[in-house]
């Protein structure tokens, strides 16, 4: 089902080169008063960074009180939580006796915890947690990002809007999205689950569309924004997926899904650039590794921590494999291997594979590759470590570069490159 979150092709023996040549979507039509610059910021940014600013003084309160009150219990809280994390973790992708050991010293580490900081002082290091996950989250949203202005265009003569009612577990229905288009005078053509996502696009064309849009995850994106850049028409992006990374790249509000049908009206459009794996277009990325191996599980879709933690051991565990996969790193020295290889299209922001990333312009003509390599179990408690404080990049097995071509090759086909969101 060509309009489904994920794509995959299958590709014997080799990864044709993955690039960002001259293929650029004519126009990307983003609503006029979503592009952030110097105008005064709006009530919900403003909210935001309120929410910050309060949220990071009630965790240093938190913390003062705590240090006031028992001034060893909160360092010993922290690390025997951190110690707890760990050996949990090298429980999920270590066998037999070290899965055993790491669990036995999981339980130690929290069963430590609770005898010495009580249940009061867990519960006081999973605030000052909380507090300030949330402070981060809200000071992303306070600040925003600024986006180039674009070029001012008129509304569109013949909109068509293709909706994927199953998207974003039913996002466009939510939204009111048929009638909301209907109302700026935009043509809406629901997607089935037989339907030829490709044919019905070119069809549009063929009747007259000037520009043609897409209510649907980052999968149907790529696919109808390749039909717009083929036919030299502009496009829309309507969020209506379930993680929407192009369009927060491309500066759109996410949670604001009917408002990006504005941008069928008079509205800025800007060029941006798309990625290409043989004859596939991608919007944000491909990814190949460990990560591609548990996605492709039949259970994954239903049960993702379940299938991601019977696979690990297999996967990173003592005596496993890393994947085959060659390429030419960034020092253009051949690389016989990565446990994670992601391209994207143009570089990502990346600092946590969990949080995942941003990409500071889409327009840069370029591929971001990153690379990990993680050495078997041994290395796993440090990668977990410094991704669980936002320091990826700090790991000696993690490395980052760009180019505008890159080629993967592997012995064993078909090899498998799925295109959709970065991985996390």
């Amino acid at each position: 089902m060509p309009y489904q979150r994920w794509h995959r092709s299958r590709v014997a023996g080799a990864v044709p080169d993955v690039r960002v040549p001259d293929v650029r979507v004519p126009g990307v039509r983003v609503p006029g008063d979503r592009i952030t610059g110097g105008s005064r910021p709006s009530p919900s940014r403003r909210l935001a960074a309120a929410v910050a600013l309060l949220c990071a003084v009630a965790a240093l309160a938190v913390v003062f009180e705590a240090l006031a009150d028992r001034p060893i219990a909160l360092p010993v809280s922290i690390a025997a939580l951190a110690v707890t994390l760990l050996a949990g973790w090298a429980a999920l992708v270590g066998r037999g006796g070290r899965r055993a050991t790491a669990t036995v010293g999981a339980a130690v580490a929290f069963g430590g915890l609770i005898a010495f900081a009580g249940a009061a002082g867990l519960v006081t290091v999973l605030v000052m947690a909380a507090l300030l996950a949330v402070s981060g989250v809200a000071a992303r949203g306070a600040f925003g990002r600024h986006r180039p202005s674009g070029t001012r265009v008129g509304p569109a003569r013949h909109g068509v809007l293709f909706v994927n009612t199953r998207s974003g577990g039913g996002a466009a229905g939510r939204h009111n999205l048929a009638e909301e288009a209907g109302r700026r005078g935009v043509a809406v053509v629901p997607l089935t689950p037989n339907t030829d996502l490709r044919s019905l696009a070119e069809k549009a064309v063929a009747d007259g569309a000037d520009v043609i849009g897409i209510a649907g995850g980052d999968g149907s994106q790529a696919l109808v924004a390749d039909v717009a850049h083929r036919h030299d028409i502009a496009f829309v992006c309507v969020p209506a997926g379930t993680r929407n990374h192009f369009a927060l790249d491309l500066g759109l509000d996410r949670r604001n899904v009917a408002g990006a049908l504005d941008a069928f009206g008079e509205t800025v459009e800007r060029r941006v650039d798309l990625g290409r794996v043989g004859d596939r277009v991608f919007v944000n990325n491909v990814s190949l590794g460990v990560y591609t191996e548990i996605v492709q599980a039949d259970s994954y879709r239903d049960a993702k921590a379940g299938t991601a933690a019977a696979m690990l051991p297999g996967l990173l565990g003592p005596g496993s494999d890393p994947p085959d996969l060659r390429f030419t790193g960034p020092d253009g020295q051949p690389e016989p291997t990565a446990d994670v290889l992601l391209v994207s299209n143009n570089a990502y922001q990346l600092h946590s594979l969990g949080g995942l990333g941003t990409r500071p312009r889409l327009d840069g003509g370029h591929l971001g590759i990153t690379a990990l390599w993680v050495d078997r179990a041994q290395d796993v408690p440090t990668l977990v470590a410094l991704e669980s404080v936002g320091a990826l990049d700090r790991f000696h097995g993690f490395r980052q570069w760009t180019s505008p071509v890159l080629r993967v090759d592997a012995a064993t086909p078909p090899a498998s490159v799925w295109t959709g969101r970065p991985c996390g």
